[in-house]
């Protein structure tokens, strides 16, 4: 793989301008940025967990980042280039409650068959678990992730032999907003 282009096109611009929540001159900086921490224009899972530890040092970020690096490589090829980077961002970090309940269904839905299974849930709360570490204070009910995802399926009026489908998982995330929070970890980067 060879160098990435230094500057986004004008076409580029303004494609990335019509799909994102980030203005020009943002775009360019976090192009910017995402060029300096991957010159060949492309992240690999291995960058991108890199990255992501710097940012929960007391914890193990590795799983959750792994599971966010998958939702973010929209063409399931490896890697990240940097339209799938700054349109998941957008969306992560600007996006309204809608649009980031779609994404964190597909964050939490890991097989893509349309539904979210209790083990596919617990599979990502205990990751998130795992990377907060001893930073979060959580109640008797909450305090393992497969506790917190039986609390979440009950509130859907399901059980660990149940999955949630996209309408199921939008309603009880409306109820719940922890269900999509930690999304808000790119809160204060953008």
């Amino acid at each position: 793989m060879g160098k990435a282009q230094s500057k986004l096109s004008h076409e580029q611009l303004q494609e990335l301008q019509k799909s994102t929540y980030f203005d020009r001159k943002e775009l360019q900086q976090w192009y910017k940025d995402f060029l300096k921490d991957c010159p060949s224009g492309h992240m690999t899972k291995a960058e991108y967990q890199r990255i992501f530890k710097q940012f929960f040092p007391f914890g193990d970020p590795s799983g959750f980042a792994e599971y966010v690096f998958n939702a973010f490589d929209t063409s399931s090829n490896g890697t990240i280039d940097f339209k799938d980077f700054i349109c998941a961002l957008s969306v992560t970090a600007r996006g309204s409650i809608e649009e980031k309940i779609k994404w964190s269904f597909q964050l939490y839905d890991q097989d893509h068959d349309g539904r979210v299974s209790y083990t596919e849930m617990v599979a990502v709360v205990d990751a998130i678990y795992r990377m907060v570490g001893s930073m979060m204070k959580l109640p008797a009910d909450e305090a393992t992730a497969e506790k917190r995802v039986a609390k979440i399926f009950a509130a859907a009026g399901k059980d660990r032999r149940d999955a949630l489908s996209p309408a199921e998982f939008g309603a009880v995330s409306q109820q719940d907003p922890t269900v999509v929070s930690a999304l808000t970890i790119y809160d204060g980067l953008v």
